[in-house]
């Protein structure tokens, strides 16, 4: 198979791109300057003309703080977008992967993991461009899997874990929330993830909403520790806080523990647990003195 990627130069593009090394398909990854996937006419040309067998969208607006002033664009990114590649995959009578997020929640109180089928309540401006690019995918059509995943981090670009690393080695203390609760998710174990459903054939038996992140659930305050113990980062006092101590323009959810039922039994998956991979990543990171 041929199979387009689309934000290539992205964290989880970057790591689909070390999965993939030794794969019997082809993967091709572009990123805006190879495919404008904003422009209609970009993506029909790129999409219809390279004889692309699946694509599989890694392209995101992902900030979180500017998406609040920047609705437009997110907007643009993270729905209109999606759309125009949903368009081309229906004219070309191919699949296409989507990334979406557990931002998709966040208004209702739960305490039990969220499944594909509970209410979605964006709380902000990102989380409802990406539940705009979900509903647009659907509406085209097309054969798709929505993969919505949460708290991704890799070796790769801006993330939590390279923040915490570079914090808790300078200074003394820091303090980190603890009452935001989710799964940290190693982007390395998602692309492992598409590109196992893609190389065993399964894409073609299956459509709709998947979840996907590692598995375990803590907080931002635990995830903060364990990335600083890990890392033998011993002298920085790591303290626990509230939200409400750190007011930032967008409000993020306060439980995003996504079930991944549906993804293990469909795909005969073993999940990893979030701190070996994080584990792993550290492990990674050393061994290309990251």
């Amino acid at each position: 198979m041929r199979i387009l990627v689309t934000g290539g130069d992205g964290q989880l593009g970057r790591s689909l791109k070390e999965a993939t090394r030794d794969s019997a398909n082809e993967y091709i990854f572009t990123d805006v300057d190879d495919i404008d996937i904003t422009n209609p006419e970009a993506v029909d040309l790129g999409v219809k003309c390279n004889d692309f067998q699946a694509i599989v969208n890694c392209a995101a607006f992902t900030d979180v703080e500017r998406a609040e002033e920047q609705e437009d664009i997110a907007t643009l990114i993270n729905a209109t977008a999606p759309a125009y590649l949903a368009k081309a995959a229906v004219e070309c009578g191919i699949p296409l992967i989507h990334i979406s997020t557990d931002y998709v929640f966040g208004g209702d109180c739960v305490s039990t993991p969220l499944t594909e089928d509970s209410p979605v309540s964006p709380i902000g401006a990102y989380g409802r461009t990406k539940l705009l690019g979900e509903q647009a995918i659907q509406a085209s059509g097309c054969r798709h899997l929505i993969i919505r995943t949460a708290w991704l981090y890799s070796e790769f670009g801006h993330n939590f874990l390279k923040t915490m690393l570079r914090l808790t080695a300078e200074k003394p203390s820091l303090n980190v929330v603890f009452d935001q609760t989710g799964t940290p998710t190693y982007a390395r174990d998602l692309a492992e993830t598409i590109a196992g459903i893609i190389d065993s054939g399964q894409l073609a038996d299956h459509s709709g909403i998947y979840h996907y992140t590692d598995e375990g659930v803590c907080s931002w305050f635990d995830f903060a520790r364990m990335i600083a113990d890990t890392a033998g980062h011993l002298s920085c006092d790591i303290r626990p806080c509230r939200s409400s101590e750190f007011p930032t323009r967008a409000t993020r959810p306060s439980y995003s523990v996504l079930d991944k039922s549906k993804i293990r039994r469909d795909f005969s998956l073993a999940i990893p647990y979030w701190v070996d991979s994080l584990r792993r990543c550290l492990a990674a990171m050393a061994a290309n003195n990251q």
